[in-house]
């Protein structure tokens, strides 16, 4: 029987549909793939250049870099990497490091655990090599614990680090350590409640062992006046939890901080890219800007009446 022309046009249709769909299909594959072939690029880019501080430094490198970092689909997070139970990773990491090679560890970190940051700093203080902690930004609480362990500490001329005050979590709230034993020792021990009274208590525990582990971790570099001194400074409420201490500050106190960095610290960082807001915040062209020839103000000419 001979096909008539709406034949043609129902198979022309369902040909144009297949192709469609082949398309849409194809087009979901590739955003499903892009995120993963993006960070698998990333991971061999850090790799690299971590292969290459390692050979410049003739030491171990180990990264802490808590970043909100995302590979992204739609706009969604589907990944979040650097969080607080890495420092399982850098226990092994420090162990599987042989006695008689140096660590240089990269801390980026607005801090965490009191558990983990003091595990990673006696775990690192306990290696008979040199230890070198390099803090690119900031390496605030936690990451200063840390940094405290180490035999130098190479930081960006504007890297800062962080005071040690513990927090006490109530709730959806952290309060400091110090300020709970000022409140009570300011209103009387008879004129707070019993709740009150029982978190001074835990504040002043938690004071004096977190004095406690700062003096192990600088007795031998500062001796125990001294390392007590700074101790003090930075555990017992001198500064705000989130006062950024500078490097001259830190020098002040005894602490052996060299203020330069390898450029490759700065090109892995670049290797740690932000979730992108909306619109950038921060925006410039890494360039250096021609200079522009002087400018003459062109002569007045009189006019005429």
């Amino acid at each position: 029987m001979p096909q008539s022309a709406g034949d043609d046009v129902m198979a022309y249709t369902m040909g144009l549909a297949d192709i469609v769909w082949l398309l849409f299909f194809l087009w979901l594959f590739l955003t499903f793939l892009t995120p993963q072939m993006r960070y698998r690029a990333l991971q061999a880019a850090r790799a690299e250049m971590i292969r290459r501080i390692e050979e410049k430094l003739g030491a171990k490198v180990i990264t802490m870099i808590h970043r909100q970092e995302r590979i992204t689909l739609f706009g969604i997070p589907i990944h979040r990497f650097i969080t607080i139970e890495d420092s399982e990773a850098v226990l092994r990491a420090i162990r599987s490091t042989p006695p008689d090679v140096p660590i240089a560890m990269i801390i980026h970190t607005p801090g965490g655990l009191v558990l983990a940051a003091s595990q990673i700093a006696r775990a690192l203080k306990r290696h008979p090599a040199k230890k070198i902690v390099i803090v690119p930004h900031y390496a605030m609480s936690g990451g200063t614990l840390i940094a405290l362990a180490a035999d130098e500490i190479w930081m960006d001329k504007n890297a800062v680090l962080g005071p040690l005050d513990p927090q006490l979590v109530l709730g959806d709230k952290s309060i400091p350590a110090p300020s709970i034993i000022k409140v009570v020792k300011m209103k009387g021990v008879d004129k707070v409640s019993d709740e009150t009274l029982m978190l001074a208590d835990i504040a002043e525990k938690a004071l004096n062992q977190m004095k406690s582990l700062v003096v192990e971790l600088l007795e031998d570099k500062l001796g125990r006046e001294k390392a007590e001194e700074v101790a003090e400074k930075l555990v017992s409420g001198y500064y705000t939890h989130d006062y950024p201490i500078t490097v001259d500050e830190l020098r002040k106190l005894g602490l052996n901080v060299k203020d330069e960095l390898p450029e490759e610290i700065y090109e892995l960082m670049e290797l740690y890219p932000q979730e992108p807001p909306m619109r950038p915040s921060v925006e410039y062209i890494p360039t250096i800007p021609r200079r522009l020839p002087a400018q003459h103000p062109a002569p007045v000419r009189p006019t005429r009446r």
